[in-house]
């Protein structure tokens, strides 16, 4: 498969509706693929169609369970409220706080063109409402609670890279060997 320039903030065709797929080609079958190595390369755990330039209703997503593939998704039912940093793969290194629903539930055919209905919560949620805002030509920017604000891999907590007391044993370790 191939990577694919994903477009940019200010890129017109991040403002338009997509439309719906009607038949799933070999075309939009590579589409998907390349959707997915796109994603997974740029460490994202969403992509939409238009952010790699096709105006189709396509989404991709994977929060670390398996790639989820949605073709023309609808959220059916919403419920509760959460808010946090949101980030976004057309806007690199840059987010916001946003305040999504923390459970939805939507409809959508997979890549074999069969209907599924999803119930998720947390960051799934976000992220299908995060995709789904795409497929309409929004962006999380739109919605962002207060300053949008740099991030960088530093801005990470230790702690939520290593397991508990690892990272004081790996610095431990490094210590010794600098002396």
């Amino acid at each position: 498969m191939a990577l694919r320039t994903i477009r940019t903030l200010g890129d017109e065709i991040l403002t338009k509706k997509c439309k719906e797929v009607k038949t799933l080609t070999p075309r939009l079958q590579e589409l998907i693929a390349d959707m997915l190595d796109t994603m997974y390369d740029a460490n994202g755990v969403g992509l939409a169609a238009p952010q790699v330039g096709v105006l189709r209703r396509i989404v991709v997503i994977d929060i670390g369970e398996g790639p989820l593939i949605m073709i023309n998704p609808v959220i059916t039912e919403t419920a509760g409220e959460q808010t946090g940093d949101e980030g976004c793969l057309s806007y690199p290194g840059m987010a916001g706080q946003v305040t999504r629903p923390n459970y939805v539930k939507a409809r959508y055919l997979d890549e074999n063109m069969e209907e599924y209905e999803i119930e998720a919560e947390e960051l799934l949620a976000r992220c299908i409402c995060h995709e789904l805002d795409h497929l309409d030509g929004h962006m999380y920017v739109e919605k962002v609670e207060g300053p949008i604000h740099e991030v960088t891999f530093e801005d990470v907590e230790e702690d939520e890279l290593w397991p508990e007391g690892e990272a004081q044993a790996e610095e431990s370790a490094a210590e010794r060997s600098a002396e």
